[in-house]
Order: C-alpha cells, then structure tokens, then sequence
C-alpha cells in the first residue's frame, strides 16, 4: 500500500528538481548571451566582482542580464500559476490570466499615464491601479458566483462573461488612447501592449506576491484536485468551495496584475505552460502548481534572450516572440488533446 505513494513522492521530487536545475540552466544562458558573449569559464570571476561591487566589463553585462531575466523568470513564473488557478476556478482548459480582463484593464490605466507622458513609476502604479479597478469590478459583479457552490456551468459561464465584457471595454479605451496619441509616444505603448521587458527593473514585490500565491496555491492544492475530479460532489467531501474559488479569483487576479506591471500584456504564457506540464506530468495539482512556475519561468527567460538576441543590436517585444512559439505549441497540444 506505501509503494505506490512512496513512487508518487519520489516522482515528483525527481520533476521538481530537474526542473529546478533547467530554471538555473535558463538563467545562466541568459546571462551568458547578447551582443558580447560571456563565456562560462568567466562567469564565476564576473559573480565575484559583482559581489565585491567591482566594476568591470563582464560584472556589468552580468548585472544587467541578471536583472533582466530575474525579471523575466517571475514575471513567467506567475502568469503560468495564475493559468494553472484560472483553470481550475472556471473549469475550462482554455482560460488564461487574461480571459477575466484584468489584463485589459492593466493595459488601459498604462497607457493613460504613458499618454499623458507620466514618469515609469506612476505607468506602473496605474498598470496595478487599473487591473485592481477591474478585478473589483468583476467581484462586484459576479460575487453570487463566486460565493456560490460549484452548482457549476452557470456561475462559471457567468463570471467569464461578464470577464470577457469588461476586457472589451477596457480594450475599447485602449484602442481609443492608440488612435489619439501622437507619434512619438506611439511605439512605447504598443510595445507596452504586446509585452516588453527592455528597461524593467528588477523589483522585490512580485516575488513576494509570487511566493505568498505559491503558499495558497499548494495548501489549496488538494481541494483543485477534489473539485476537479468531483465538481458536483465537492462540498459534499468537505471542499469549501466558495472560498476556494474567491481565493483562487483574487490570488490569480494580483498574479496577473504584478506580471502585467512589470513586462506588460505577454500572451501565451499561462496558457500552454500549465497545458504543457499536464500533458508531461499528470494533473495532479501537488506537482503541476511548481512544475508550472519553474517551466513558466524558464520559458519566459529563453523567449527574452531570444527577442534581444536574434536581430541584435535591435530588441523585440517578448510578447511577439512568445506568441510565435505559443501559438503553433498550442494548437499541436490541441491536436493532442483531441486524439
């Protein structure tokens, strides 16, 4: 009878470690590649100087690679978390942290402030301000839903509606802004837009958001099981199930939002990273919620490499480059799905 448990456990340690390590192989190529290689065997004199705060030429790509891919590893790390509890609160494989349009309204309070030539703080504080604005929104709206027992496609085809209605109106005044700006403000907000992580600085805030969301998601991980296995009879094995989705709305909504500040709208990512690892690792949310985060982080950071690599010194919004890989990866899995 320990068998089998004791199989499951040490299978699952195995997908997290190794994923783990492909995280640390990511980061190290990015902070290995760009413009001016830097080789592996001058990586470790390079993390001394900066260390010691030594300036040299190799400390100081490293120090700029680093910030950026740490950037770009928990931005993807929480869009991917953010899919993998989106689905599971709608029930629907094709939800992604966009569907509820908290993203649209991150998009529309950015691109106020960049309209309005506002200092990079202030874009980033009305990026929150706006996907927060929708959020609440969406609550008041549909909180009987939220509240509701799992009495299920009704509330959930009801909540992703009235999702689906607010981001078409945020995307209505964002298309609005577009057509009013002048030139010269135009290129920074549609890089905004589609997703850009040149110029993000490496802040404290997401990883803190990323790791409290990381706490709710495994001791919640259990209850996603059940009510994915047992939707209807959920509340009846114990599951409180209308706080299990309250929680699930609002940590996977301010997981979106701290990703959407920082690099902006980059698409594709929670939706075939959680797809991706389920195909690979079970759906068993215990190994799916950190098999998602670290290969969400990892994929983020290889598709940011890549959009400042291929046609260097020039840079490519992030956005562009994951929707290129996202788009065919995700109609083979599709494909998959179907046979």
């Amino acid at each position: 009878m320990h068998h089998p448990i004791q199989s499951q456990r040490r299978r699952a340690l195995c997908v997290v470690v190794a994923l783990m390590l492909c995280a640390l192989a990511s980061l190290l190529f990015a902070g290995m590649t760009g413009s001016i290689a830097l080789p592996l065997t001058e990586m470790p004199d390079a993390l001394r100087q900066l260390a010691r705060g030594e300036s040299s030429l190799a400390a100081s790509l490293l120090e700029l690679r680093a910030g950026r891919a740490l950037t770009a590893f928990v931005t993807g790390a929480a869009l991917a978390l953010a899919g993998v509890m989106m689905q599971a609160l709608l029930r629907n494989p094709l939800a992604d942290p966009f569907v509820l349009g908290i993203s649209a309204g991150a998009s529309a309070g950015a691109l106020l402030a960049l309209l309005l030539m506002a200092s990079a703080i202030v874009v980033d504080m009305a990026a929150l301000a706006g996907a927060v604005a929708v959020s609440m929104l969406l609550y008041l709206l549909a909180r009987r839903d939220l509240r509701g027992g799992l009495a299920l496609e009704g509330g959930t085809s009801m909540l992703l509606l009235t999702g689906v209605i607010l981001s078409s109106a945020c995307m209505a005044l964002v298309t609005l802004m577009l057509s009013i700006a002048p030139e010269g403000r135009l290129r920074s907000m549609i890089f905004w837009m589609i997703g850009d992580l040149a110029g993000a600085p490496l802040r404290f805030a997401p990883w803190l958001v990323l790791g409290a969301a990381m706490v709710y998601a495994l001791r919640s991980a259990r209850a996603m099981n059940v009510v994915a296995l047992h939707a209807e009879a959920a509340a009846t094995l114990g599951i409180q199930v209308g706080s299990l989705r309250k929680g699930l709305f609002f940590v996977s909504g301010m997981l979106t939002a701290s990703a959407v500040t920082s690099a902006g709208s980059v698409g594709f990512v929670g939706l075939i990273v959680p797809h991706a690892c389920r195909f690979a690792f079970g759906p068993d949310h215990r190994v799916l919620i950190p098999a998602a985060v670290l290969t969400g982080g990892s994929f983020l950071v290889l598709c940011d490499t890549l959009s400042r690599t291929v046609i260097a010194p020039q840079q490519l919004p992030v956005g562009a480059i994951t929707a290129i890989i996202g788009a065919p990866v995700f109609l083979y899995q599709l494909h998959r799905l179907r046979s």
